[in-house]
């Protein structure tokens, strides 16, 4: 167990420290991925510091949507304490939940008086949820009753779908009852049990990787995990100085203070489920046939999962509803760095989709 570069008490990230070595680059790893040699855990390419002119649109960014995203953070704690009465144990997706993971527990604590426990980990999808480290947590007193599963957001709903599965497997084979629900700030796929949106909108955590998540990397899992081990990851701490991890949090932390403090706790009332889930099939399979899409990995709906394609995969084009909209700036520049076309749709229910490019399309 480790913190990353968190304060020790806001986070337990149950994650084996990898050394800094074997990487694979984008276009290998996307190969290897479509190809079916490598599941897209077993590997993991480097990262870069982002650039001065990103950096940019990131602080413009948070600074556009930090009272959106506070409000969110706040009323999704209000959620958690109207469905945890007793104690709560926040286990945050590593690693877009682990910011949201980290921001909870101060709110939980600062406007509701509750104390929460906060671990993040890993799951991978075809894969499940880290196990081990789901015995860990329990077998240091934390009750099954007490969980709640945090990430940031959910796009088609990959991941609160395994999310389900595996812990309902774990379930039966430990004669436990976790709660499998996955509780969100917004919930684009209407898959999540809870969520205090389902709108996209730019959460600023999602358009930067480590130095905004505790310097953790994507949790790798490969034949360097052993069967008593948490899945893996690595630390950049040589990231160390351009980090911002803590600073981000705190500032969302305050912003929600100021909010519960001037305007009330919003109500507990969660994002409407089902029609997130209809504007999502719609759009999967109006997608897929526009643009001959098979396999629906290879389509991203929301900012959030747009802009990871465009930072750790090979995209083949990005869709826009409005070019000029602030929230999407970072998307077009990425997009423009990279050569990758940008496509406007005014129809498009979310405010940017990205596709991945078909290697057999390149072959």
């Amino acid at each position: 167990m480790f913190s990353g570069s968190y304060r020790t008490e806001d986070v337990r990230f149950l994650l084996k420290r990898l050394p800094m070595a074997d990487f694979v680059n984008v276009a290998e790893k996307e190969r290897l991925i479509q190809s079916g040699q490598r599941h897209y855990s077993e590997m993991l390419s480097p990262e870069a510091l982002p650039s001065a002119h990103y950096l940019a649109l990131f602080e413009q960014a948070e600074t556009a949507n930090r009272e959106q995203m506070a409000q969110d953070c706040l009323r999704l704690a209000a959620l958690i304490h109207a469905r945890r009465p007793a104690t709560i144990t926040l286990v945050s997706l590593a690693r877009a939940g682990t910011p949201v993971g980290v921001i909870l527990k101060h709110i939980l604590a600062r406007v509701f008086g509750r104390d929460a426990a906060h671990f993040s980990v890993s799951i991978v999808r075809d894969r499940g949820i880290d196990a081990v480290a789901l015995r860990h947590i329990l077998a240091l007193g934390h009750t099954p009753e007490s969980i709640v599963f945090v990430d940031g957001w959910t796009g088609k709903g990959v991941i609160s779908r395994e999310l389900t599965s595996a812990v309902t497997a774990f379930n039966a084979a430990h004669d436990v009852a976790i709660d499998p629900g996955l509780f969100v700030l917004a919930d684009l796929a209407g898959t999540a049990a809870c969520s205090a949106s389902c709108a996209d909108y730019l959460i600023p955590s999602s358009i930067l990787n480590a130095t905004v998540s505790g310097l953790v990397s994507r949790s790798i899992l490969n034949a360097q995990i052993g069967p008593d081990d948490f899945h893996g990851c690595v630390y950049y701490e040589n990231f160390e100085p351009q980090d911002m991890s803590r600073d981000f949090a705190d500032r969302i932390i305050a912003a929600a203070q100021t909010i519960a403090r001037q305007s009330g706790v919003p109500a507990a009332v969660p994002g409407d489920r089902e029609a997130a889930a209809q504007t999502s099939q719609r759009f999967m399979q109006s997608c897929m046939q526009a643009y001959r899409i098979t396999d629906p990995n290879l389509i991203k709906p929301g900012i959030g999962e747009a802009t990871r394609v465009l930072l750790r995969r090979m995209a083949e084009r990005v869709i826009v509803r409005d070019r000029a909209a602030p929230a999407v700036a970072h998307l077009i520049a990425l997009a423009t760095e990279k050569n990758v076309l940008v496509e406007q749709d005014p129809a498009l229910p979310y405010q940017a989709v990205s596709l991945i490019r078909s290697e057999r399309d390149v072959a």
